[in-house]
């Protein structure tokens, strides 16, 4: 722990009252623990800050008091994000879904499409 990442009253880092790893106040939640929590900041400023990794790293914390339940996944979202992830599943040579995101920026295709035209530049 080191003694700048310590300033519970935010008098050295721009009024953000600051916490070193794993020595936040009970109160206080990062975003991910709010979400484990079935809830979310509900547009509310952070009230604090946890410095990570001798100050590289920053998670913003949350006043629990101030946190409202998450909204739930609506039909429309659902199928939103089923779009979203065919995008990213749909070999655009084969028209193939698979059941994993694939390489496009690297390859542009599934593995069986790249393979075959990386077989048919080495022939011509």
């Amino acid at each position: 722990m080191r003694a700048k990442d310590w300033d519970p009253t935010g008098e050295h880092h721009g009024g953000m009252p600051t916490w070193p790893w794993r020595h936040a106040e009970p109160g206080l939640k990062t975003r991910r623990q709010l979400r484990d929590l079935g809830l979310r900041p509900g547009g509310c400023p952070p009230v604090g800050q946890i410095l990570c990794r001798r100050g590289k790293r920053v998670a913003y914390l949350y006043a629990l008091a101030d946190a409202v339940p998450k909204l739930p996944m609506t039909t429309a979202k659902w199928a939103a994000l089923d779009r979203a992830m065919a995008a990213r599943q749909t070999c655009p040579s084969c028209r193939v879904r698979f059941p994993y995101c694939l390489p496009l920026r690297t390859l542009g295709s599934c593995w069986g499409c790249s393979e075959d035209s990386a077989e048919m530049a080495a022939a011509a």
